[in-house]
């Protein structure tokens, strides 16, 4: 539209035509979507991990629970994309009872995972690890977890606000708790660990422990390329949340997408809090080979249609699908 961040048309209105654009020609070619897609991306088709919110926190829980926004699961020892959701679902059931039998409320958030009143940060990467064992998997081996501290909105002054606990931390202090949860948990993966403009932070944080675990930058980047570009210049984190209405057009996202693979950056494509049941990002994680979706609880419509698609994809491949398990998170 003539404007740099899409002020005139917005985003979510050039985003719905390029995504119709996009389905047109699939079917004009009499192709699969995802098959489609992969002319532009010169990757090989790929099923990807879901990293499944099973427990909320900060805003997506209206602050009743952790400050910390997003407790996910990543099954990437299972054999096929099919056999990891049935690993998720079993896990989130098991939480749900274990949070039962302590009393918890099994109210779920946005999307989709339980937000119960917690005493502490911590307490819900303890819960988690019980779950996934309770379910009868080996966390760190078969299941890891990944966090969405969602920062900024925690941010305040300078100074990181965990109201839970009652302590404001800085920019180092926060590091060194991120430092010492990686320690004690199969964290694989941190996204927004720290503030979108806090980036001496963010530097600090990836050197302390990027060699080992995934930061993903949203709030950070949002997947605009010419953030994404200082990041990489800076050595500021060493992944990328794909949010296709941040960026506005299919092919813009393909960019962005391209550009962290180029760097050997992660890149997780990701729903939105508020949803619909479209299936579009389904696709586009197969085509694009990111390896990674974030896509929710296997709970509520709008999360379960992105993995139904999945499957669908999946089942359509046949011998020939390929899973992307533990490499999506090497570092």
């Amino acid at each position: 539209d003539g404007t740099e961040n899409k002020g005139k048309l917005g985003a979510n209105a050039i985003l719905t035509v390029s995504i119709a654009v996009a389905r047109s020609a699939a079917q004009a070619k009499g192709l699969p979507l995802w098959k489609y897609l992969c002319e532009f991306s010169g990757a090989q088709p790929t099923l990807p991990v879901p990293c499944m919110n099973i427990m909320n926190g900060g805003a997506h829980a209206n602050w009743q629970g952790a400050d910390l926004q997003e407790f996910m699961i990543a099954p990437y020892g299972a054999p096929s994309f099919r056999e990891a959701l049935r690993w998720g679902a079993e896990v989130y059931q098991a939480l749900k009872t274990l949070l039962k039998e302590k009393g918890h409320s099994t109210g779920v958030g946005d999307e989709g995972g339980f937000a119960p009143q917690v005493p502490s940060n911590e307490e819900p990467l303890k819960l988690i690890v019980e779950a996934i064992k309770r379910a009868g998997y080996e966390p760190g081996k078969d299941i890891g977890i990944v966090l969405d501290p969602a920062s900024s909105e925690i941010y305040e002054d300078g100074v990181y606000n965990l109201r839970t606990e009652g302590r404001k931390l800085t920019s180092d202090e926060m590091v060194e708790f991120y430092k010492g949860l990686c320690e004690k948990y199969p964290i694989v993966s941190i996204e927004d660990g720290l503030a979108e403009d806090d980036w001496e932070g963010w530097k600090k944080l990836t050197d302390a422990i990027g060699s080992k675990v995934q930061l993903v930058g949203d709030d950070l980047f949002v997947t605009n390329v010419k953030r994404m570009e200082l990041g990489i210049e800076k050595g500021v984190a060493n992944a990328v949340l794909i949010k296709l209405n941040q960026i506005g057009s299919v092919s813009e996202t393909v960019d962005a997408i391209r550009l962290a693979q180029k760097n050997n950056w992660g890149a997780m494509i990701s729903h939105r809090s508020g949803e619909t049941v479209d299936s579009f990002i389904a696709d586009m994680s197969v085509a694009m080979g990111t390896g990674q979706i974030k896509t929710g609880a296997p709970a509520r419509g709008e999360r379960v249609e992105k993995y139904n698609q999945l499957l669908r994809i999946e089942e359509e491949m046949g011998a020939s699908a390929k899973y992307a398990g533990r490499s999506a998170f090497i570092r």
